[in-house]
C-alpha cells in the first residue's frame, strides 16, 4: 500500500527523532552521547564509531566537524563514519566533510514500509531453501561466510563482534537468519528492533553471487517483516544499495531520502 507524501515526511521526522537523535549503543561497551551539535556513537577497540545525527548550520558546521575529527583522533580510533542524510543541514555539509578529509562511500537509499503490509505478502522460499535462525557462534560463522562472498572487502570488520554482542546482551532486539541450500549458506540478514524506536532496521541481506536473482533475498525480507510484525513494530527501514532498491520497491517500500557514509581514516 502506497504511503502518502505528507505521511512520508512525518515518518522521516520520527525516524530522525527516534533512531538518530535518540539512538542507543550497539553493545554494553559502547556509548551514545550528545556533544555540541551532534549525536555520536563511541566504541572502544574495533567497534563502530560515528556521527549519527547533527543539528548544524553554516556558522557551526566547520568547527563541529573539526571537533569530531579531533575527538576520534585523540581516542586513537582508526576510522569513524559521519552518516549524512540528504535533508541534513547545512545543504553543503557533504562538501564541508570532504574538505575536512572525510571520503564519501557509495550512496544508499533510505527506504521505509509499513510492517503489517510486508508481513501479509506471501513470498515463498525458492526450492531447496530453508531459513535457519542465528543464535550462537556456529550460526554467526555461517552468516559471516555468506557476507564474505556477498560483500567481499566491503564487509565491516567489526560486524561479527557487533552481532555477537547483541545476541548475548539484547537477544530481544535482534533476529539474525541464514538461508541454507542444504548445508551451504547462501544468504544472510538480520533485523534490529530497538525498544521504543517504532522502526525495525533490516540489515545485511547479502546473497552469494551464485544465488542472486532466485528470490532468496525477497524471501528473507518477508521473513524478517513477519518477525517485526510479531513484535508490533510499525515500520521497516532499509539503507538500500542500488541492487536492493528495485526489489524493495516491488515489495512496497517507499523512498525517504538518500544517505551517504563519509569516512575518516586516521
Amino acid at each position: 500500500m502506497t504511503i502518502e507524501r505528507d505521511a512520508l515526511t512525518d515518518i522521516r521526522d520520527r525516524y530522525d527523532a527516534l533512531v538518530r537523535r535518540e539512538a542507543r549503543p550497539d553493545s554494553a561497551e559502547a556509548r551514545v552521547e550528545r556533544a555540541g551539535g551532534v549525536v555520536r556513537h563511541v566504541m572502544p577497540g574495533a567497534g563502530w564509531n560515528g556521527i549519527i545525527w547533527s543539528d548544524l548550520d553554516e556558522e557551526t558546521a566547520d568547527a563541529e566537524i573539526a571537533a569530531q575529527v579531533a575527538f576520534f583522533t585523540e581516542r586513537g580510533a582508526s576510522e569513524f563514519e559521519w552518516k549524512l542524510y540528504g535533508h541534513d543541514r547545512p545543504a553543503d555539509l557533504g562538501e564541508r566533510l570532504r574538505a575536512a578529509g572525510l571520503v564519501p562511500d557509495a550512496a544508499e537509499t533510505l527506504m521505509v514500509a509499513r510492517t503489517d503490509d510486508l508481513a501479509r505478502l506471501s513470498v515463498e522460499p525458492p526450492d531447496g531453501i530453508t531459513v535457519r535462525p542465528v543464535t550462537d557462534e556456529a550460526g554467526l560463522d555461517l552468516m559471516m561466510a555468506v557476507h564474505d562472498r556477498a560483500f567481499e572487502a566491503d564487509r565491516p570488520t567489526h560486524l561479527r563482534e557487533q552481532v555477537l554482542a547483541m545476541l548475548r546482551e539484547e537477544p530481544d532486539s535482534i533476529a539474525a537468519v541464514v538461508a541454507m541450500a542444504g548445508d551451504t549458506p547462501v544468504c544472510a540478514a538480520r533485523v534490529e528492533m530497538r525498544p521504543g524506536t517504532e522502526f525495525a532496521g533490516l540489515w545485511g541481506g547479502g546473497t552469494d553471487p551464485r544465488w542472486r536473482g532466485r528470490g532468496v533475498y525477497r524471501h528473507l525480507v518477508s521473513h524478517r517483516a513477519r518477525l517485526a510484525a510479531a513484535r508490533s513494530v510499525p515500520y521497516l527501514q532499509v539503507d538500500a544499495s542500488d541492487e536492493s532498491r528495485p526489489i524493495l520497491e516491488r515489495l512496497g517500500f517507499e523512498v525517504l531520502g538518500v544517505t551517504v557514509p563519509y569516512m575518516w581514516r586516521g
